[in-house]
């Protein structure tokens, strides 16, 4: 068995050289993808306009392949360009240059400010890189390199593709890139030096010149000239003549009297450091050729102050300190706390306790004397009096996160009508607007709609302006807990003693308007409601009804053009206390009226009202209109107000309305919920017109469902009939349900259809359990709206053009973000960096404005020179000097350098030292500083035309870059061959 098995045992492998090997797959790869991208063929197009590369539209494709299980990213970087005349192809010369070895030669794009380094080093307009997908991936040995080579050099071959190809090699953070560019009959070699130290005999362009010679290796013996581009970077750190002008706040004016309450409407605005670091200098030769210049290590002739060319970059400081963005990002730190008021300022439970049962003696005995506060105890004093107290049952009076002088400055600044101890002329302060705000007609005082905050003259945008001021000068979350809590005892006190609260606009909430604010003008018509009917109790010492309406036409009879509207008064209903005894109105009064007797008969006897009752309620007349069957007049009533809703209430509304569903016992209930507003004023209505039917009601409610046509009558006169539209005659109707049920009531005696008592109850009461969080969030906002009219305000004295632009994104971006409930934090930090970058380039402005003296230059043509010169400083990531050294900015840089120079040179000698020297070597060692520093960065471009490698070749373009910094030395060659002729 054993020898049967052994010639099995010895079957030996086939290997089918046929397959293809992973070096063929991955070459096959890049062809495959050179194909998709179309790079196949002769490139075309037209030689390059000057700084098209800085100007114009860089764009790059990426795709995936991989060698084995190591992968690489491809990715094709091109300069987008206009497509050329497609003719173009045929007239191509037989045996012209590819393209790329034309863009070596051009000298229109040398040193672009912003550009790919391949872009920089050799002038490329569009090329291939092939570089490791994985950051921390890198090809370090030399055979896997050559390999590469190899591989790219081979896909060239197949495909005939004429943009250069590149691989990076060695770390990522090397720069390090070998490639090749093949042409018909031609081939580029793309070579790289990198070094830490550089060499001492390339420091100079004469050490340069031989290594380009060397490497070239011309057989010729006079060799074709060699064409140079020379640049020199100077960076100029020490600003030594000029300080940043920008002062910090004096906090100590703001709360010490010097300065007055409205500082605390004022957001603050500049950087704290000079937001522009370093300004470098570049003085460039754009043309020159071999001999013209000596540069070697002895003696240079290449002074900045002459060359032809100049440009300056800035260097602006990394996110500088900003007192606006500081400001900004402290507030929305907030938004993350989570203690409450209580937590904060140390409160306990049981003294919480003892402190409601306390709020609820001073109820009960606020209803046994009703007698209110005298107008005049109105003072800033009076109203933190009874927090003080509270506060100083649990701490001491140092131990408050706020002092008083702080305090009452706030105070005085939020509540100005307070100033006044008089009563003469207390309502006409209420609405004293603050600071410089924007005229309400105006766009920018319109904003507070798009960013649902609140009107820049209100309190609740003064309130957050001074919260954001006390979260950063004036004890952080502590301070702002303190003030708070201030804030809504003071709102308590006004309440309780019937003053308005200043600095709201009259009426219902304003929906547009954050939810915090809508709180306020809600307790505000409380107030307006309580102080009205606590009069009518202190007037109604006999009995006031017969002047009832003349004092509702009084009040509401300005515009008797509107119908409805005007009959709604909150004065004249509420001059009684029956309004809390409802029952009156359902049992005694009715049966005195007859009002059982009305309610039977037919349809349309059923709805009209006996005539024998006493009319009540009545405004004034409803123009020439009667009613349909008595006769007489149709008055207007004196309506209640509908009650005023916030937008949490109305939602509250909409969910119960909601969740009653879509039965037909749902949709009844539903609509009788609706029409408790409509029920009081059929109730008013038929107690001001006696005898009246549901049509005259409707003649007035709702004009349009009564429709009048003219018919010809029995004698053949023509009348006008009328009768109640469609929707009106469906059985079961809402309207002729609820006209049954109402019983002639006047105003003044229905049931409140706003309990204001209640509702500033839940208001106060709401404030009260607020977080400095909650708060924070409510009136970010407010802070946001702020930020952008101080960033509008500051741009207008500057004028820039993209600050501009920026503002209209904030504007429109806040608006989106801010509009509905609860925004995401992300989206909340995005704008707030907006903000601080628009105000990091308003004060770069103002320091570049203040290092160029533009305000001090009194010629007027050199200061729109130098105000355009920083204009583009700011946009543009070079700007050349017009007249270099010798023009206006040219002047100013110069003295910059030669003042920073003359400082460094000073050595900071002792008073013994200083002596010591004559004034003679004094002098000498002065006048020996040279104007400008050593240059930061020599920067060199050689460029020839010769045959390679024979003499007999085709004459080629041949490139050398050279970059020299402190610790960086690289050489980026291209060097071209005639691969026919060799």
């Amino acid at each position: 068995m054993a020898a049967d098995s052994e010639p099995e045992s010895e079957v030996f492998e086939i290997t089918d050289f046929t397959t293809a090997s992973e070096w063929e797959r991955f070459i096959s790869k890049i062809e495959e993808v050179l194909n998709d991208w179309k790079l196949i063929g002769i490139s075309s197009g037209k030689p390059l306009e000057k700084g098209v590369y800085t100007t114009g539209a860089w764009e790059e494709k990426s795709d995936e392949i991989s060698f084995a299980d190591f992968k690489f990213s491809i990715t094709h970087h091109y300069l987008v360009q206009e497509p050329g005349d497609k003719d173009g192809k045929e007239e191509l010369v037989e045996d012209a240059l590819p393209l790329p070895m034309q863009d070596l030669l051009c000298m229109n794009n040398d040193f672009p400010p912003r550009a790919h380094c391949l872009v920089r080093w050799y002038g490329l307009r569009e090329f291939v890189v092939i570089a490791p997908a994985a950051n921390n991936d890198a090809v370090l040995s030399e055979s896997k390199c050559n390999l590469l080579l190899s591989s790219i050099s081979i896909a060239l071959g197949n495909t005939g593709c004429q943009v250069p190809l590149f691989v990076q090699i060695h770390h990522k953070w090397r720069r390090m890139y070998v490639g090749e560019c093949q042409g018909p009959g031609v081939r580029t070699d793309f070579e790289m030096v990198h070094l830490r130290k550089v060499p001492n005999q390339y420091i100079h362009l004469s050490g340069l010149l031989d290594i380009f010679k060397s490497k070239i290796g011309c057989p010729l013996t006079p060799l074709p000239p060699v064409s140079m581009a020379i640049r020199l970077t100077y960076v100029l750190q020490d600003w030594q003549q000029y300080f940043w002008p920008q002062q910090p706040p004096d906090i100590d004016a703001l709360v010490g009297g010097e300065v007055g309450g409205l500082e605390f409407g004022k957001l603050p605005f500049g950087a704290c450091e000079d937001p522009i670091s370093e300004l470098h200098l570049a003085t460039t030769w754009p043309h020159l050729t071999e001999g013209i210049i000596v540069d070697n290590d002895v003696y240079s002739d290449l002074d900045p102050i002459q060359a032809p060319q100049w440009s300056v970059r800035v260097r602006k400081a990394d996110n500088p300190q900003c007192l606006l963005g500081d400001f900004l990002t402290e507030f929305f730190k907030l938004c993350r706390r989570k203690e409450s008021t209580d937590e904060i300022l140390g409160r306990s439970a049981f003294e919480e306790e003892g402190k409601e049962v306390a709020d609820i003696t001073h109820a009960l005995s606020k209803l046994t004397e009703p007698a209110p506060v005298p107008i005049h105890k109105l003072s800033v004093t009076n109203m933190v009096h009874s927090a003080k107290k509270k506060i100083r049952k649990h701490r001491g009076v140092d131990e408050s996160p706020l002092n008083n002088e702080v305090l009452n400055t706030i105070l005085l600044f939020l509540f100005p009508d307070a100033a006044d101890k008089l009563g003469d002329g207390f309502e006409s302060r209420t609405s004293t607007p603050a600071g410089n705000n924007p005229p309400p007609e105006s766009e920018d005082y319109n904003l507070f709609s798009q960013f649902k905050s609140a009107p820049s003259d209100s309190l609740t945008y003064k309130l957050a302006l001074c919260l954001c001021m006390i979260n950063f000068y004036h004890g952080g979350v502590k301070g702002v807990a303190h003030l708070w809590q201030e804030f809504v005892l003071e709102m308590r006190y006004r309440w309780e003693n019937n003053y308005l609260i200043p600095g709201l606009a009259n009426g219902p909430p304003d929906l547009r308007c954050c939810l915090l604010h809508q709180k306020l003008q809600m307790l505000n018509c409380c107030i307006e409601r309580k102080k009205a009917r606590d009069e009518g109790k202190r007037g109604s010492m006999s009995d006031r009804s017969p002047g009832d309406t003349g004092k509702g036409a009084d009040h509401s009879g300005d515009n008797p053009d509107k119908e409805k509207e005007v009959g709604k008064s909150w004065e004249s209903w509420s001059d009684s206390e029956e309004e809390f005894f409802e029952c009156l109105s359902d049992t005694e009064d009715l049966k005195g009226n007859g009002q059982e007797n009305g309610k039977k008969g037919g349809a349309k006897e059923g709805n009209k009202e006996p005539v024998n009752l006493k009319p009540e309620g009545r405004l004034h007349p409803h123009g020439k209109l009667t009613l349909l069957h008595p006769g007489e007049p149709l008055y207007i009533p004196i309506t209640q107000e509908p009650a005023p809703m916030t937008e949490d209430l109305l939602e509250e509304q909409s969910e119960v309305l909601a969740k009653l569903g879509t039965s037909a016992e749902g949709a009844h209930l539903r609509a009788r919920m609706q029409s408790a507003c409509l029920l009081s004023d059929m109730e008013s209505f038929k107690a001001a017109n006696p005898g009246c039917c549901l049509e005259d009601f409707v003649r007035w409610y709702s004009p349009r469902d009564y429709i009048e046509e003219e018919v010809v009558d029995e004698k053949g006169n023509i009348v006008i009939k009328g009768e109640l539209s469609a929707r009106m005659k469906i059985p079961s109707n809402m309207w002729v349900e609820a006209w049954e049920t109402a019983k002639p009531v006047p105003a003044r005696r229905q049931k409140r259809l706003f309990d204001d008592t209640r509702e500033a109850e839940k208001v106060l009461h709401y404030l009260a359990v607020q977080k400095p969080a909650d708060l924070a969030r409510h009136l970010l906002p407010c802070i946001i709206h702020a930020a952008v009219l101080k960033v509008k305000e500051e741009e207008g004295l500057e004028d820039i053009s993209s600050v501009k632009k920026i503002i209209k994104q904030i504007v429109s971006h806040s608006s989106k973000v801010l509009r509905f409930p609860n925004p995401e934090d992300k989206k909340l930090e995005e704008i707030i960096a907006q903000i601080m970058s628009v105000e990091a380039i308003i004060a770069r402005a103002r320091s570049l404005k203040a290092k160029f003296g533009v305000e001090k230059c009194e010629n007027e043509e050199e200061k729109e020179d130098l105000q355009r010169f920083v204009n583009c400083l700011l946009d543009q990531p070079e700007v050349s000097v017009i007249g270099a050294g010798r023009g206006p900015a040219g002047s100013i840089i110069h003295k910059l350098f030669v003042n920073a120079q003359r400082v460094s040179a000073v050595p900071p000698l002792d008073e013994e030292l200083r002596r010591s020297g004559s004034s003679e070597e004094r002098r000498l060692n002065t006048g020996a500083v040279s104007d400008f520093p050593p240059p930061t960065g020599r920067e060199v471009i050689l460029r020839t035309t010769v045959p390679r490698p024979a003499p007999y070749s085709k004459p080629l373009p041949q490139r050398m870059y050279s970059v020299l910094t402190k610790e960086d030395f690289r050489l980026a060659g291209a060097f071209s061959a005639d691969t026919t002729f060799f």
